[in-house]
């Protein structure tokens, strides 16, 4: 029952967490590495909570988020992606689990199209000359609150 409690609470705060990223990137194009930080250390909590083993369920999830820090580091070498961003959703791989890891990057992926052509639109339409820089936490919190809601809680079928 305990479990139970902080497994919801955990979700909450998380969800929480997703949107302060949102708003804090609009307002300053910047996600805080204490943030960032902040979800991945609850993570272990959340492995508790959710009841996965070490092996093989918390090994998968390090594996998951090694292998998504490797991706979007090349893609932040590349000038493809902020580094909030990528550890924005490294952290979140601690999270989440795999196939739910892929739903999230397509949904943030789709967000991040819609956001960028209305924001590019804007930016357009306004004659601005500098360039454009999309608030890609957005797309990230939006991805990530996709994935909880369809995944984590009950009435969705989710894990309880």
């Amino acid at each position: 029952m305990l479990t139970t409690y902080v497994h919801y609470g955990l979700l909450i705060a998380l969800a929480i967490a997703l949107l302060f990223a949102a708003f804090t990137d609009i307002r300053s194009r910047q996600i805080s590495n204490k943030l960032n930080l902040a979800i991945a250390i609850a993570a272990p909590v959340f492995w508790w909570s959710s009841g996965l083993a070490l092996w093989p369920d918390v090994a998968i999830q390090f594996g998951v988020a090694i292998l998504a820090f490797a991706i979007l580091a090349a893609m932040f070498a590349a000038g493809l992606m902020g580094g909030g961003d990528v550890k924005l959703l490294t952290a979140l791989a601690l999270w989440i689990e795999p196939y739910s890891f892929l739903q999230l990057c397509i949904v943030m992926a789709l967000a991040g199209g819609v956001l960028t052509v209305v924001m590019g639109a804007w930016h357009f339409l306004r004659r601005q000359k500098e360039r454009l820089a999309i608030p890609y936490g957005v797309a990230i919190a939006f991805g990530g609150l996709w994935v909880l809601a369809f995944n984590y809680l009950p009435q969705a079928g989710g894990v309880a």
